[in-house]
Order: structure tokens, then sequence, then C-alpha cells
């Protein structure tokens, strides 16, 4: 479990909190990440969970993700 491992550091050592991410993943590891970071967590994941309030309200599948931005930008406030 990773609880916002992109919070104030700088971008190249994002970049290899991502690679080290991906690695686990192809390794076949589960990561739950937990990431206000929307551009680094969309690369990443395979599901995405939307939660307000601390529930869950939403999940929308990796492979789902373009057809439901208009979704995802009305929970997100942009």
């Amino acid at each position: 479990m990773l609880d916002e491992p992109t919070e104030g550091l700088a971008p190249v050592i994002i970049q290899q909190i991502g690679r080290t991410i991906r690695a686990l993943k192809e390794a076949g590891l589960t990561v739950l990440l937990v990431e206000q970071n929307f551009r680094f967590a969309q690369r990443l994941a395979d599901r995405h969970y939307v939660m307000e309030d601390g529930r869950i309200v939403d999940m929308i599948p990796a492979d789902r993700l373009q057809a439901n931005m208009d979704r995802l930008h009305a929970y997100l406030g942009v």
C-alpha cells in the first residue's frame, strides 16, 4: 500500500517511483495506490476508485477511463 508516494517530490523522483510501481506490477504483485496526482496514477492503475467522505462512490476500469472522463471530471471538480 502506497499513500501519496509522489507528494512533495521532484519530478525525477516521481518518475522513478512510477517505474518501480510498474516493475512490481509486472512481477505479479498487487499495489494499492492512494494518490491525488491523477496523471501519475492514470498511467499505472488497472482500476480507479473514487472516494468521497471516506467511502468508495465509483470505480472506473482503466480500459474505460477515456470514455468516462466527463464523469471523472465531475467527481474531481475539474
